[in-house]
């Protein structure tokens, strides 16, 4: 026999476990792969402003780097200019040294004695000895000023040096950061297809079991308002999961589109063939949305008429009118 305690025990256990069901219900294989598709995008967008940070930071190391470089550059060609104009004295010097030494000691006196006053005499001793002691000042200056250009030049070699070391490290970083920017990008591109998948497969037996027959004269009016807006997206690109007023997806462009005129639809085309009245091919009016896809609803557009339709096709393209002549029509629908 049962104590009444073991079956108090047992009953408050299964009332426990009745009511964690619901919870665990609630637990999808979908609902799984979006949080963690979810964790994924966090960590991207957190690569994301890392990268714009070391881009910045590599910016301002090859800016530092490239100004020190110039600065390098100005201080040679300096001190090129200051060599050869040193050179040129120098070389002046020596052809006066050596004509005065073919002519010997007469050449200078009779430059000298050849004046015919005290006078004459005077100003000329004054100015062969201002000339040797100008060129010996003009080549020591020039000395002394390359002296300090080489000393300059060696400091910003040094800075040049450790500017590069610097910007190094700063491409590394960045180039270490969009290395893993990319990796977690295309883990996050896998995740979001594999949850593409698993919507597509919950949702198939919802829309799989949708008429796609006579569905009557509708009773909605058509919005043909809605062409006009839609056309002044024409050469919009395609971005996945975009919604305007920029870029578009195809369910983002017909929910933006629509909800220029007040009506409020979800970013799914799965969802937006059950949100209006079902409308015959028949009975097609522009402005109506129009569906496609095989096994599955995956591509909404807007009809503009003739048979033509203007939608957000795919990665790569823009949003344009094309015809709706193609095979996995599905259905449409009036808002």
């Amino acid at each position: 026999m049962k104590s009444p305690f073991r079956s108090l025990v047992a009953l408050l256990l299964s009332a426990a476990l009745l009511m964690a069901l619901p919870g665990m219900a609630l637990a999808t294989p979908t609902s799984d792969k979006q949080a963690e598709a979810a964790k994924v995008k966090a960590q991207v967008e957190e690569l994301d402003a890392k990268v714009e940070i070391a881009s910045d930071d590599y910016n301002e190391a090859s800016a530092a780097y490239n100004a020190v470089t110039k600065k390098v550059k100005s201080a040679e060609q300096e001190l090129a200019a200051l060599t050869a104009r040193q050179e040129e004295l120098q070389k002046h010097l020596d052809t006066r040294v050596e004509g005065m030494y073919r002519s010997g000691p007469l050449g200078a006196l009779e430059l000298l004695f050849g004046a015919t006053t005290f006078e004459e005499f005077a100003s000329t001793w004054d100015l062969l000895k201002q000339m040797n002691e100008n060129d010996a000042d003009a080549v020591a200056e020039l000395k002394a000023t390359r002296a300090q250009i080489s000393a300059v030049q060696v400091e910003l070699k040094a800075q040049q040096a450790e500017a590069k070391k610097q910007l190094d490290i700063m491409d590394d970083r960045k180039a270490s950061i969009e290395k893993q920017f990319a990796e977690r990008k295309r883990v996050l591109a896998g995740i979001e297809s594999e949850v593409r998948a698993l919507q597509a497969a919950e949702e198939a037996k919802r829309v799989s079991a949708a008429p796609r027959g006579d569905y009557g004269s509708p009773t909605n009016a058509p919005r043909s308002e809605v062409v006009s807006i839609a056309k002044s997206k024409l050469g919009a690109p395609y971005v996945w999961g975009a919604a305007g007023p920029n870029a578009f997806d195809c369910s983002g462009f017909t929910m933006w589109v629509y909800a220029r005129v007040g009506v409020s639809l979800p970013h799914s085309s799965r969802s937006q063939i059950s949100c209006g009245q079902r409308v015959s091919r028949a009975n097609l009016a522009p402005g109506d949305l129009v569906f496609f896809g095989t096994s599955v609803i995956h591509h909404v557009g807007i009809y503009v008429g003739g048979g033509m339709y203007i939608h957000a096709p795919h990665t790569g393209d823009v949003v344009r009118i094309a015809s709706m002549d193609r095979s996995d029509y599905a259905g449409a629908c009036r808002h």
